[in-house]
């Protein structure tokens, strides 16, 4: 007997690798599963205040927070910073926002970590603070690609690419410690 869940797996040929598209696509045509992740998040999140009551910073349950965290945040980040890419770039209408992958996953991530708020503090969770600099990584470089996209810098100019990158480099690295001052 095959179990329902593992049948709806996506299956491609042997030895070759999903692409983004292919996944795209089995979520749309298996919506349900990413429906019940992100409320099985939920359900965790709810479930883990109510047991904690009040003790959330202590070890146990601070590192439950956090795989819940992760488990949240990577698909909201990724969704939002698919969102900047669709408008920015290949400009795309907000009529043609596909739920599941670009709205499902940010307000799943905004509860979760609403719920979480209300009894621990953001501080006390392990690697929280690395999700603010993946974001903040993510955000850099989409600026950076959508400024030399807009400013035709490359196109201009008789620079080698690989000047393009290492500038490119060194304005993430910046970036990222003028953050870490900030921070």
């Amino acid at each position: 007997m095959q179990c329902p869940v593992l049948s709806k797996v996506p299956q491609t040929n042997e030895g070759a690798v999903m692409t983004l598209q292919q996944f795209f696509e089995w979520v749309q045509t298996h919506p349900m599963s990413v429906l019940y992740y992100f409320l099985a998040v939920m359900l965790g999140t709810l479930v883990l205040n109510a047991l904690s009551e009040g003790q959330g910073h202590t070890a146990p349950w601070r590192w439950l927070y956090s795989v819940i965290v992760y488990a949240v945040c990577i698909p909201g980040i990724f969704a939002i910073m698919l969102n900047i890419y669709f408008f920015l770039f290949e400009k795309r209408s907000l009529m043609q926002a596909e739920l599941l992958l670009q709205f499902v996953p940010v307000v799943a991530m905004l509860t979760t970590i609403f719920f979480i708020r209300k009894n621990v503090s953001l501080d006390a969770i392990p690697g929280f603070e690395r999700i603010y600099s993946l974001a903040a990584i993510i955000a850099t470089v989409l600026m950076l690609m959508w400024i030399v996209d807009r400013t035709h810098l490359y196109a201009i100019s008789f620079v080698p690419f690989y000047y393009v990158i290492i500038l490119l480099i060194g304005s993430i690295l910046f970036i990222r410690l003028m953050l870490k001052k900030w921070m």
